[in-house]
């Protein structure tokens, strides 16, 4: 959609505070852990635009809780597979050997959208160490989610998502559907039904970079959308508008055991 046309939808600016107060209205409170993933374009025309977007989540979160946000770096995988586009075969081996290892602070968040990579930047917001996969988190528990982010099956149970869980996290979805719901990766390897799965990324090591081989699983989000209707049926789910943006608050906790169980019967 383009700035145009989201001008002409919308019938006023959000603002920082108009924003907050839709967040607050929807049940976001001061103190929660809280999983946002967001469409710019939903919530209608915003005066700052994506840096005021993430300045009325923490202001509606505080600094008593922690606001999380995936920064996944999927450009950093294995060239053989690359679909949107592929590259030539003759070209993998090269990629492999020449590819700039992850970096906190220089690998860019891509295919995400201008809001995580605009995040990962924001002062105070640490960033887990994984190449592929890193999630960012700010407030009271950010250090502590995003520490010790282990290689191997990568959104599991060491990863940033477990913690976020064990803290109780809320997730929110604005303008988006289930389908982006990275949590639900989490109850994959919970319902164990995925097929293992070698993945590849350069990553630091010993002062070196190098390209790294790790264990993993095969994601799959086709059934995710799915899963988060039938969710609604049974739990307690929060609509509101967030600016224009039709969104919904509920349970991490809750939402991933009950995709567990959802898999494990498919």
């Amino acid at each position: 959609m383009s700035e145009k046309k989201v001008i002409e939808q919308s019938t006023k600016p959000n603002t920082i505070n108009s924003l907050t107060r839709d967040l607050q209205k929807l049940g976001i409170r001061r103190g929660d852990n809280l999983l946002v993933h967001v469409s710019m374009k939903a919530l209608g025309w915003t005066v700052g635009g994506p840096q005021a977007v993430l300045q009325s989540l923490m202001d509606a979160v505080t600094t008593e809780g922690t606001l999380i946000i995936q920064t996944h770096s999927l450009t950093l995988s294995d060239p053989s597979e690359w679909e949107n586009p592929p590259v030539p075969k003759e070209w993998h081996d090269t990629i492999r050997q020449t590819m700039p290892a992850f970096d906190r602070d220089k690998t860019p968040s891509t295919y995400l959208g201008v809001l995580p990579e605009l995040f990962r930047k924001f002062p105070e917001v640490y960033r887990s160490y994984h190449p592929t996969f890193s999630i960012s988190a700010w407030g009271k528990h950010a250090g502590e989610i995003t520490k010790d982010h282990q290689l191997e099956y990568s959104l599991g149970e060491n990863s940033p998502l477990q913690k976020a869980y064990d803290l109780d996290a809320k997730i929110l979805l604005i303008g988006v559907g289930y389908d982006t719901n990275t949590s639900f990766h989490l109850s994959e390897y919970k319902a164990d039904v995925r097929k293992e799965y070698v993945r590849g990324a350069p990553i630091q090591k010993d002062g070196r970079e190098i390209w790294m081989t790790y264990k993993d699983i095969e994601f799959n989000e086709d059934s995710f959308e799915t899963i988060g209707r039938d969710f609604e049926a049974d739990h307690s789910v929060i609509f509101g508008k967030v600016g224009l943006a039709e969104s919904r608050l509920f349970s991490m906790k809750e939402s991933v055991d009950f995709a567990a169980r959802w898999l494990n019967k498919e």
